[in-house]
């Protein structure tokens, strides 16, 4: 099977010792790049899974991690979202492969073929389901980003990895679904041709496979199942949320039956273009009003009997963002906020904003609105990121910001793998011919200290972004060159997290209150002259001022080693 791969991968140079100007990333190699110890223990854990010999793996797994490590570099995944920080997309890249490939031992594959042939095409199968994983956002380097050398010339990936130091930004007004075909131009810079001709001598597992690479999820069965269920737990644990609810995700594509009820709706029950409406379709967007839409779909969503909608209708925004199916603000948002204004008639809506072609495709569309629909400035955000002072000057006169990311989502990552890996540690699943759902266990943290595995959580959470600093909504903020860690609100977080953790506590109200006595018995926040534990912090929004309240961590580097720049828009209150 293997007699393609007889040939070694050739280490590639080692990049030109190049000055970096301020503003600007060194090249890595890929070896330097995959010696961070969360990515060691990612590759072992996926070398696990494939159950080859050190050669093999190396032929198929080791020779395309590197050659897309080469390639991505320091690269985000997202802007906003998950993986939002240097090394992002490698990160991502990586915890796919791992997850996926876990996932795929409850498959027998090819379904329906006969066990001699599922056995023979074992390799093939696992390999074409971890380059999928590996691909399916490849084309965001291409299509997303705007990636400059440090001599001045725009770097396109297409041309070969990057030759000397660099700095990108998002590129503004960028179309969201376009990296899904892109993945096409940067692939076979990957995948070498000896893969590629042995893929394709297995005509299901290939059709899946690039149908994936296309962004046709719906068309790649079992395949594009698995890439979508291991994308949605790297999600949930970069940003917060939880693996164990991503895993238990309906099998058939949630993104095929949001479609399905948006297009339903919009095309039978909702009137458009008029007072009272809920929709207006202008000449680039479909506007749908935020609340009575989403209300809508998830009731019919589940008068069809269709399981694993969301409850709530945030969890719908994320979903419709999360696929591409809405379109994302500026700030990087699922809810737009817009005036609606026909002659003498105007009011302002929060809306989804949905591509039209996504509702009609080749179909008559209505008419275009008459009227206008005026996008106000977002006024949603009290506390803003701290990227906010003025930027710094490079020496080809650009402004930092405009090609480096957020400094604080973008802290260089430190080692983490937390509950990530521990899904790893599972008894072995039941094999299955048909897809079904996975439901991993997320284990409740058991120690003689409970203040301090809570401290080693916020810890874990600020180095692996699962913990946002000074966001709108984060927990965690840097005040007077210290943590702030705003209660009840992290506190709340925890105890939903690993839910029973007081080991008695009769209500979650006692949970949390539990969790933070843990805390204070460590001794180690600020207290004030009068003995008193909590601070108050004045957030200075835009347009208004309110308060948190929350502790002020001694030591700040017990936590992080360096310490962000405070948040500009939180001060002491020191009425």
């Amino acid at each position: 099977m293997f007699g393609l791969f007889r040939h070694k991968r050739q280490k590639p140079p080692s990049p030109p010792i190049v000055s970096v100007a301020e503003g600007y990333l060194p090249i890595e190699s890929s070896q330097g790049l995959l010696a961070a110890e969360h990515r060691r223990q990612l590759l072992d854990r996926i070398w696990q899974s494939t159950a080859l010999s050190h050669q093999q793996f190396s032929q198929l797994y080791l020779n395309p991690i590197h050659r897309y490590a080469e390639q991505v570099q320091q690269l985000p995944a997202s802007e906003t979202h998950h993986h939002a920080y240097l090394g992002g997309m490698l990160d991502h890249g990586l915890e796919l492969v791992a997850c996926s490939l876990k996932l795929r031992q409850s498959y027998l594959l090819p379904t329906g073929a006969a066990p001699e042939d599922q056995a023979a095409q074992t390799d093939a199968w696992s390999a074409g389901i971890a380059y999928g994983a590996l691909l399916h956002d490849i084309g965001k380097i291409a299509v997303d980003l705007l990636v400059e050398r440090q001599d001045g010339r725009v770097w396109h990936p297409w041309q070969g990895s990057l030759d000397q130091p660099y700095r990108f930004r998002y590129i503004k007004g960028r179309d969201y679904h376009l990296h899904s075909a892109a993945a096409g131009l940067l692939y076979t810079q990957i995948l070498d041709r000896p893969i590629l001709d042995w893929l394709s001598g297995f005509p299901p597992l290939w059709a899946s496979l690039l149908y994936v690479l296309a962004g046709q999820y719906e068309r790649a069965g079992v395949l594009g199942e698995l890439v979508m269920q291991a994308d949605r737990v790297s999600t949930a644990q970069n940003i917060g949320g939880n693996p164990s609810k991503a895993l238990k995700a309906p099998i058939h594509s949630l993104q095929h039956h949001l479609i399905s009820g948006l297009r339903h709706l919009v095309q039978h029950e909702l009137k458009l273009n008029q007072p009272g409406a809920a929709g207006w379709l202008t000449q680039d967007a479909l506007w749908l009003v935020s609340k009575t839409v989403t209300d809508k779909l998830r009731a019919y969503l589940l008068s069809q009997a269709i399981e694993g909608i969301p409850s709530s209708n945030l969890a719908v925004f994320d979903e419709l963002q999360s696929h591409g199916l809405a379109e994302s603000t500026p700030e990087g948002k699922a809810i737009w906020t817009a005036l609606v204004a026909q002659g003498d008639w105007q009011q302002t809506f929060t809306f989804l904003r949905i591509q039209p072609a996504l509702i009609w495709g080749n179909e008559d569309r209505p008419k275009a609105f008459s009227g206008t629909v005026s996008v106000a400035a977002d006024d949603h955000s009290t506390v803003a990121p701290a990227s906010a002072p003025a930027p710094k000057e490079v020496s080809t006169g650009t402004r930092q910001s405009e090609f480096q990311p957020d400094t604080l989502a973008m802290m260089e990552h430190a080692d983490y793998l937390g509950r990530l890996l521990d899904m790893f540690e599972l008894e072995e699943p039941e094999i299955r011919n048909a897809p079904s759902a996975t439901a991993f266990e997320v284990s409740t943290p058991l120690s003689n200290n409970p203040g301090q595995v809570f401290l080693d959580w916020v810890k874990e959470g600020i180095q692996s972004h699962k913990l946002i600093i000074n966001d709108s909504k984060a927990k965690i903020h840097t005040v007077g060159g210290t943590f702030f860690l705003v209660t009840p609100g992290l506190f709340q977080r925890y105890a939903q997290e690993f839910p029973g953790i007081s080991m008695g506590a009769s209500s979650e109200d006692e949970e949390w209150r539990w969790v933070q006595k843990q805390f204070e018995k460590l001794k180690i926040h600020r207290k004030h002259d009068n003995g008193l534990n909590i601070w108050v912090c004045i957030v200075l929004g835009p347009r208004k001022k309110s308060t948190l309240k929350g502790y002020l961590i001694g030591e700040p580097n017990s936590l992080l080693p360096s310490i962000p720049p405070n948040n500009p828009f939180l001060a002491f209150d020191d009425g």
